[in-house]
């Protein structure tokens, strides 16, 4: 059966959905922004550095020069046929979706849940840096929803540039089974072109032309020969290895056409089994058509991808298959909200089956609702353009929706289904935020509400002990910008106070614990008794409960609150009222009250026994660790080591590249506040830095006595 409306402008076999991610400052915006360009969205070229790129639209993005928000266009690539290279999908007009996702650490979560609904991805590598500490996030992170990627190694015009180095670390550092189809010509201002190694052609872009527009294909000549054999060669290899055809042609010495050799590469791409590498030069301007043909030749369509599976919420043992087809009952998943000035609240989605049009009444299974589609929006970039339908594999926005938030499933009413959420980190960083006035209280409530429901990495919770509102995320910059953006989009001044960092407390070896509530004061009283055992958990288990009661003695209408109060419980730990993280729980025993026990007394019991467990079991203090990586000239080296060394890093590596000294450290966060202008000082601003959360580590003794003195305000 077709999977194609009568009435879609591009069928799925045409349709392409990709990312482009890499670390910061690797130029993915500025890709994009030559995409659009020779795709014919946009007639003019847009820097960054001027703050003139499409997909950088915020404000607080065209200041910083950086992506803050993924940003999605869609655009349109015919492919060209040149005489003598051959195209899988020659002469036909490909629509491809893409979303520029950030590169800082603070926004992950923007790359995060575009990976999730995204078919491929293009990674971009620095030609000088090569592989970078956010590049091993991205690459993880596509990894997990196993999505099919391209490698682009960028800024091949740079001094330094070395595209085999690159490629090196890519096979060596990401565990990648990576080929070479476009292989630059020449390096740093001797740039001049690329190998098309599957057509054995030469792609020189021409001099005169600085936009790049113009290209001439030649005959291969002098040592072009041997590197395009050479790197032919491998790849046939390669591909033979990871793809039963070509094996068989292969292992049989059967001529492969071009044609085949590329049907080849196009299976292993899509089945994660090889990542095709092109390198480069986004901002001058070369090698991006040859890119755009492999993003169509080997980047997959919706229906070159598995098909979704779905859970009935009712039943989680049951999977449900969800099909691409606009024949199919609808299904898309919501993967980002925005708050948009001029249309409300917009819910971004990718629409895995079926088709939804303009008025629509869609379902929402985790709140069993309907809600009705009041607009349907083609998003390019902060541009919208009203569409009537939207269709299986596409990417858009709806206007109307309300109770929705990020990682919802949207259905056919009736079509009990949910598709898998997108997964976010957990805060690390915290700080008190209050209105100048109390007349912007209700204003500034209302700004982080919104912003909140925006970022799942985001979070606002008020302090019991001291009434303050404290803001949680993902460091320094991301909390810059949201403060930012209260003050400008929601037209609030707010006072913040300094960052705090999101320490856990965890428990290092097994204890008993009892908790007892007993109160009379006339009349009906409050019993409850509980008796547990706790042991550390698993990293990153959290917590998990066990009911191992018998005999009735903690009645069965009571144990929900008693896992109740043991949750609670966790929230506060008894060294310095931080989170409690990684603890097993077993319900041991306990006694009840014919007449004065309910559910609020054993929940307070639970809590009480709780309590009573994480001071004999040996609590500790734990602090997240960063990932560091600084990259300075050699002359500042020793002055970098030992600054690291001085805020309790443990440095595990160093290496060289060109000029550079690349230092690698592990770093606790408390120590890395204000590093950003520490380490310019100290390499008269010729160094840069990347950091990562690692994990979670206990505080050394003698600083816990610090944090503590600082959580009390002593």
């Amino acid at each position: 059966m077709n999977p194609n409306s009568p009435n879609r402008q591009y069928v799925l076999e045409r349709t392409r959905n990709i990312g482009i991610a890499a670390h910061i400052d690797a130029g993915k915006t500025t890709l994009t922004e030559r995409i659009l360009f020779y795709t014919g969205m946009i007639h003019k070229i847009g820097e960054v550095h001027d703050g003139a790129a499409t997909t950088d639209w915020m404000v607080q993005e065209r200041e910083r020069g950086i992506t803050i928000t993924s940003a999605a266009v869609t655009t349109e690539w015919w492919q060209r046929v040149e005489e003598g290279t051959v195209k899988l999908f020659p002469e036909q007009k490909q629509r491809i979706n893409i979303i520029d996702t950030p590169g800082h650490v603070d926004f992950t979560a923007e790359v995060e849940r575009s990976l999730r609904v995204l078919d491929g991805a293009i990674v971009v590598f620095c030609a000088v840096a090569g592989v970078q500490p956010q590049t091993e996030t991205v690459w993880r992170q596509a990894s997990k929803y196993n999505v099919p990627r391209l490698v682009f190694v960028n800024k091949m015009d740079r001094i330094g540039a070395n595209f085999q180095g690159v490629f090196d670390e890519v096979k060596d550092k990401l565990g990648a089974n990576a080929v070479r189809i476009l292989i630059p010509i020449g390096a740093e201002d001797q740039l001049i072109g690329q190998i098309d190694v599957v057509n054995q052609k030469a792609v020189y872009f021409c001099d005169d032309d600085k936009l790049g527009s113009t290209y001439t294909v030649r005959e291969l000549d002098g040592p072009l020969i041997e590197i395009a054999e050479d790197a032919y060669d491998e790849l046939v290899h390669a591909v033979a290895d990871v793809d039963n055809e070509i094996a068989d042609k292969f292992v049989h010495e059967q001529p492969i056409s071009i044609t085949e050799l590329k049907q080849g590469i196009r299976r292993a791409t899509i089945d994660n089994k090889l990542i095709p590498v092109a390198g480069g030069s986004a901002f001058k301007n070369k090698g991006i058509q040859y890119l755009l043909d492999a993003v169509v030749d080997y980047l997959p369509s919706p229906l070159d991808i598995p098909p979704a599976i779905g859970m009935d919420p009712d039943h989680a043992e049951r999977t449900i298959g969800v099909i691409t087809s606009d024949n199919e009952k609808f299904v898309a998943l919501a993967f980002k909200l925005w708050a948009d000035k001029y249309v409300g609240k917009l819910v971004f989605f990718r629409v895995y089956s079926g088709m939804v049009k303009k008025g629509d009444t869609v379902y929402n299974p985790r709140t069993r609702r309907s809600e009705r589609v009041g607009r349907l929006i083609q998003i390019q970039a902060n541009e919208h353009k009203d569409i009537n339908a939207c269709y299986s594999g596409d990417i858009a926005a709806m206007v109307g929706l309300k109770n929705v938030t990020t990682g919802d499933t949207l259905a056919t009413p009736g079509h009990e289904v949910v598709l898998e959420p997108p997964t976010f980190p957990d805060p690390v960083i915290s700080m008190a935020v209050e209105p100048k006035t109390k007349v912007d209280q209700e204003k500034l409530g209302i700004a982080l509400g919104r912003l909140s429901e925006e970022d799942p990495t985001f979070t606002v919770k008020t302090d019991e002990d001291t009434g303050q509102t404290i803001i949680s995320g993902m460091g320094e910059l991301h909390l810059e910008i949201i403060i930012d953006r209260i003050r400008r989009e929601f037209k609030v001044e707010a006072n913040t106070g300094a960052p705090e960092i999101a320490y856990r407390e965890t428990i290092t070896r097994p204890a008993a614990g009892e908790g007892k509530l007993v109160k009379q004061s006339g009349g009906r009283g409050q019993y409850g008794h509980v008796v547990l055992t706790m042991k550390p958990n698993e990293k990153g288990k959290g917590l998990t409960i066990e009911n191992k009661t018998v005999g009735g003695s903690i009645p069965k209408e009571y144990l929900n609150s008693v896992f109740k109060g043991v949750a609670e419980a966790m929230s506060n730990g008894v060294i310095a009222g931080y989170p409690v993280v990684d603890v097993h729980v077993e319900i041991l025993d306990g006694s009840y009250h014919e007449v004065d026990s309910n559910e609020n007394a054993f929940a307070m019991a639970a809590i009480f026994a709780m309590k009573d467990g994480f001071r004999k079991a040996q609590p500790v203090l734990l602090e997240p660790i960063m990932a560091v990586e600084v990259s300075t000239p050699d002359d500042y080296q020793g002055d970098v080591m030992g600054d690291l060394n001085r805020r309790r890093g443990h440095i595990h590596s160093m290496e060289t590249k060109g000029k550079l000294a690349v230092i690698r450290a592990n770093v606790p966060l408390k120590e890395m506040f204000g590093y950003s202008t520490d380490v310019r000082t100290l390499s008269s601003g010729r160094a840069s830095y990347a950091m990562t959360p690692l994990h979670f580590d206990p505080v050394p003794i003698n600083v816990v006595e610090e944090i503590i003195s600082d959580r009390l305000g002593c």
